[in-house]
């Protein structure tokens, strides 16, 4: 009975977790190129109270043996990096990127951080910058003076300068992937740092060597189906349920267990 309770207590710690994962994709669903996240599951140990395989009689053997599962463990919240769908805005500095690829970001204490999220700004000195301030492919500042902003498929963009009928050329935005982009790590404001588990960056130009390409006008909405959540949001709370009643048998065959002298 006692490992029922810790068995059953294991189960409802699981949901806990999943519900917390599920109500952030929720929260999330209208946030520019959010990837949803996907908690998952393993068994644990299991106690061989008759291994199987053992002997039986003289001439046979136990064909399943005896185990019995020791509950259940959270192993991995990983985010789910499929593509989201595209909403037009008609916005000169929006931009999505449709397919594999991120733009680099520069954070205030000098490291890189990498981004989906295309809705871009430019800030007093014409550089282009999230809506946070974090410049974006360092080096690409737009002409004070511009009436107009263009950014080509391939990542290019040129400005519309008052008086000229010739674009300036402002620069290229380079694009970035991992190995593992589900081994980044999030860190808010719709930012993914690098680590050990996603491999080191490759750089390269929009729509070439499987990289997707820019969408000027675009945002990237998220990828999180609200009707799959609240699916599992109610199989999740179901499960919570159905444990917590196995705590709650677990302790009345113990509470009967321990009054039968009585």
């Amino acid at each position: 009975m006692l490992r029922a309770l810790y068995t059953a207590a294991s189960g409802m710690n699981a949901q806990e977790i999943n519900i917390d994962v599920i109500s952030n994709n929720l929260a999330n669903i209208n946030t520019t190129s959010f990837k949803k996240s996907r908690a998952e599951f393993q068994d644990l140990m299991y106690q061989n109270l008759l291994e199987p395989g053992g002997q039986t009689s003289e001439n046979t053997r136990n064909a399943t043996g005896m185990q019995v599962g020791l509950g259940v463990e959270t192993v991995a919240v990983q985010k789910v990096h499929t593509q989201g769908d595209l909403k037009n805005t008609g916005r000169d500095l929006d931009i999505a990127i449709e397919g594999e690829g991120l733009l680099q970001v520069t954070l205030p204490n000098g490291l890189f951080a990498f981004t989906r999220a295309g809705s871009l700004q430019l800030d007093e000195q014409g550089n282009i910058v999230t809506p946070e301030g974090y410049q974006v492919d360092a080096g690409l500042n737009v002409p004070q003076d511009a009436l107009s902003i263009t950014f080509g498929q391939d990542g290019t963009i040129t400005a519309r300068i008052a008086g000229s009928t010739t674009p300036v050329n402002v620069g290229q935005l380079q694009a970035f992937r991992f190995p593992n982009n589900a081994g980044l790590r999030a860190i808010g404001m719709n930012l993914y740092e690098q680590t050990d588990s996603s491999g080191v960056f490759q750089t390269g130009n929009f729509g070439e060597n499987g990289f997707g390409r820019i969408n000027q006008g675009f945002l990237e909405t998220s990828n999180v189906s609200v009707v799959e959540q609240v699916v599992s949001m109610i199989t999740a709370q179901r499960a919570y349920e159905a444990t917590s009643k196995g705590v709650k048998t677990a302790e009345e065959m113990l509470s009967q267990a321990i009054n039968l002298k009585r």
